[in-house]
């Protein structure tokens, strides 16, 4: 039957096969339980079309073999009232309803068979739904876990590029250091070298200043009459 081979394909499509193409396994998930769902929503409805065709042939069969049995019993009357013309008409009767008979309990015969895979196909369907869902929210959580230790893998290559740049400041600092005592010890090696005896000089000659003042004070004090 079309119906089955088709509804069969749903029940065996590959959700390794969709999550291995899918960047983000977590939305994949939601997609093919939405479609699921929406899959098992139309086999509901297949599976109550066959099985209402089921019942149709089976009252259609049963319905028959009452008939047969009216006219079985009627000729059986027939007979037993000495009408053996009537006892044939109502067998004739029987005979053709047995003929159509045969054709219904084929006909019921299929729709009952085609009844159980349908009904074994929502069933299987239904579970293997309802045992998706419990897995996707072990698959989600897992895809959460690996995307916040993307983040911080992220963040650890963050904190180790921070390291290689602060190492890289202490070279450059270390760099402006030997800078700077080159540029002090230039400017001291330029600066003019202290001529010793110069400086003793002007020592001398100040002290000898000092004397003079002191001379001519003493002078003047004895010429006033200070003494």
């Amino acid at each position: 039957m079309g119906i089955l081979s088709r509804f069969g394909d749903i029940i065996s499509s590959n959700i390794n096969a969709l999550l291995d193409k899918a960047e983000d396994p977590a939305k994949m998930i939601d997609e093919y339980m939405r479609k699921a769902v929406k899959d098992l929503a139309e086999v509901k409805e297949e599976t109550a079309g066959v099985m209402a065709e089921e019942s149709r042939t089976k009252r259609l069969a049963d319905e028959n073999a009452a008939q047969v049995a009216k006219y079985a019993d009627l000729a059986k009357k027939a007979l037993v009232a000495g009408n053996e013309d009537d006892a044939r008409v109502f067998l004739g009767k029987k005979q053709e309803l047995e003929s159509t008979g045969a054709g219904l309990q084929t006909a019921y015969a299929a729709a009952h068979a085609n009844a159980v895979k349908m009904r074994e196909l929502h069933d299987k369907l239904a579970n293997d739904i309802s045992t998706l869902q419990s897995r996707s929210q072990t698959i989600k959580a897992k895809v959460a876990v690996a995307k916040t230790q993307e983040r911080v893998n992220k963040m650890g290559a963050s904190a180790d590029k921070l390291e290689g740049s602060l190492g890289a400041f202490s070279r450059m600092e270390e760099k402006a250091d030997r800078m700077l005592d080159k540029a002090n010890a230039m400017s001291e090696l330029n600066s003019a070298a202290v001529d010793e005896a110069k400086e003793l000089e002007l020592k001398y000659k100040g002290a000898s200043a000092s004397a003079s003042v002191e001379d001519e004070l003493a002078a003047m004090k004895a010429k006033l009459g200070f003494e």
